[in-house]
């Protein structure tokens, strides 16, 4: 198994984003935050962004809240570390008031359509993640506020449903039901044909006629908009491959976690996403020298049953168990997924609530 170089990676002036993906519950966010604060503590200006909606991170750093709008941390020395939390409707009210005029900008913001897209339509996480990731790297190349954006994807597969975003809306945009409701604000009274006039006849009954209106002004607001939108995603997507991004799957050493982390390699490699390597969290190691699982349970059953020898013992069988098992799970993927460098990084007494913590968890991830 190729052990990863965390520290080089940090230390390589030509990283300027990290993204880490994987399932949930396998220390995604912990790990993002480490790995933020090592590298502003090695010198570098770092912001991390979290999409997840955990509100770990915000307390591990010593900040109240986080919102759409990078926080200093304060504690860190040698660099900087600013930290923010994705507001997909905030971001996506900045898309509109940037890209639009102030009246068709206020239409926009009102229309209730709107209102319900930008705030839980299945898909606008991910789009304004996106979106929030190539303000944050543009700000960065004309400021020079920042010299590495690390990013904590959503939990579960759809952490990588943003790379799909430019496509998707795309699709969205140039559908066929789409350009039914563009048709009269695009074309002559002419193009009102007696068949669209059926169909919004149709639709107005079903859903309700000011609904319909609702919506064929969003669209018709929105047309000019998204295309600025979509030739910025499209750019983003192409930053994700580019030299300067690294991909790193984070997972717990379990069957599920450790297949979902085969489905991420699988995809960022058939993507041509940069993938950096591999982090297992929360893993159990032996001590060396370790007395095997077998030899402990042969020694507890020499003892009085009851004596607190015997207990340990057995106890300590268990746990030599439960690292045969792990150690064979890694193996399997390593056999599977040949030359992807992996970082194992053991389970820690109690949950990472300070700067100390994440500290401890950037010195157990460059220790390989």
């Amino acid at each position: 198994m190729n052990a990863l170089d965390v520290d080089r990676l940090l230390a390589d002036r030509q990283t300027r984003i990290i993204v880490c993906c994987g399932s949930g519950g396998v220390g995604k966010t912990t790990t993002s935050a480490a790995l933020a604060l090592r590298a502003a503590e090695q010198g570098r200006k770092v912001v991390v962004l979290t999409i997840d909606p955990a509100r770990r991170l915000a307390q591990s750093m010593g900040i109240e809240q986080l919102d759409n709008t990078p926080r200093p941390v304060a504690g860190v020395s040698g660099g900087r570390l600013d930290a923010m939390m994705l507001d997909m409707k905030r971001t996506f009210d900045e898309v509109v008031l940037s890209q639009a005029s102030p009246e068709k900008a206020k239409q926009i913001l009102e229309n209730p359509f709107y209102i319900a897209l930008s705030s839980s339509f299945a898909g606008t996480q991910e789009y304004m993640a996106m979106e929030k990731l190539g303000q944050l790297h543009r700000d960065a190349q004309r400021t020079g506020s920042y010299d590495l954006i690390v990013v904590d994807t959503p939990p579960s597969r759809s952490a990588l449903d943003f790379l799909d975003a430019p496509e998707r809306l795309s699709s969205f945009l140039d559908g066929r039901f789409i350009r039914m409701m563009l048709a009269p604000a695009r074309g002559p009274a002419r193009l009102m044909t007696a068949g669209f006039s059926l169909a919004t006849g149709a639709l107005s009954k079903v859903l309700g006629g000011q609904f319909l209106k609702d919506l064929q002004r969003f669209v018709s607001a929105l047309d000019t908009v998204f295309g600025g939108f979509r030739t910025r995603a499209q750019r983003t997507y192409a930053l994700l491959q580019a030299r300067g991004t690294a991909f790193l799957v984070v997972a717990a050493p379990e069957d599920d976690a450790l297949r979902e982390a085969a489905y991420f390699v699988e995809r960022l490699r058939g993507d041509r996403m940069p993938l950096a390597g591999l982090v297992v969290n929360r893993a159990t190691l032996s001590e060396e020298p370790a007395l095997s699982a077998a030899a402990a349970v042969a020694a507890a059953e020499r003892l009085d049953p009851e004596a607190v020898t015997a207990g340990l013992l057995r106890i300590h069988a268990d746990r030599e168990r439960l690292v045969g098992r792990q150690q064979k799970l890694r193996a399997r993927f390593a056999a599977a997924h040949p030359g992807v460098p992996t970082a194992v990084v053991p389970a820690l007494p109690g949950d990472v609530h300070d700067l100390a913590g994440l500290r401890r968890v950037g010195e157990l991830l460059a220790e390989q």
